[in-house]
């Protein structure tokens, strides 16, 4: 599982050379997260779901006042073309957040969104139980995400942001 966050934590942000020495905190079972090669911080949940054969699902949200980003990896996932563009309808729960999205595959288990900074987009996800990926023509690919306490894993990686240095 461990693997899997750092795989996460490197589709989520460009790396730079040296050493990386976190700043971490946790909401439940959220990791907020700076790392000093990262320019932003992160907000990381990983979970073995036992009613999908025991698979690994992990979420990674940063984002800054030009965009959000989310990587979502699950390892039941074979995407077979590093730097396809996917579309996915994206919704929470409740609401609808965006359709026809556009994901990059990043590895055969991860994809990427990258969307411009919406609030109303965020004010969805701190809201937001579950996330789920809707994938055009693609049924068997398309996934739901369990995010509980995204609200206040979203607050702490606000105040991330606001006092990285």
């Amino acid at each position: 599982m461990k693997r899997v966050f750092f795989a996460a934590l490197l589709a989520a942000g460009a790396l730079a050379a040296g050493p990386a020495l976190p700043q971490q905190s946790r909401v439940g079972d959220w990791t907020i997260e700076k790392r000093t090669q990262d320019t932003h911080c992160n907000a990381s949940r990983g979970y073995k779901d036992k009613d999908d054969e025991n698979r690994d699902y992990v979420i990674v949200i940063t984002y800054s006042e030009k965009a959000i980003v989310i990587v979502m990896i699950y390892d039941g996932w074979e995407w077979d073309k590093v730097g396809e563009i996917l579309r996915a309808d994206v919704g929470t729960d409740d609401a609808d957040i965006m359709k026809k999205a556009k994901w990059e595959v990043m590895d055969k288990t991860t994809v990427r969104g990258i969307f411009e900074y919406d609030q109303s987009m965020m004010d969805r996800l701190s809201k937001a139980r579950r996330l789920s990926l809707d994938f055009e023509d693609d049924d068997e690919d398309s996934i739901e995400m369990q995010i509980p306490r995204a609200g206040e894993a979203l607050a702490a990686l606000k105040f991330c942001e606001e006092n990285r240095k």
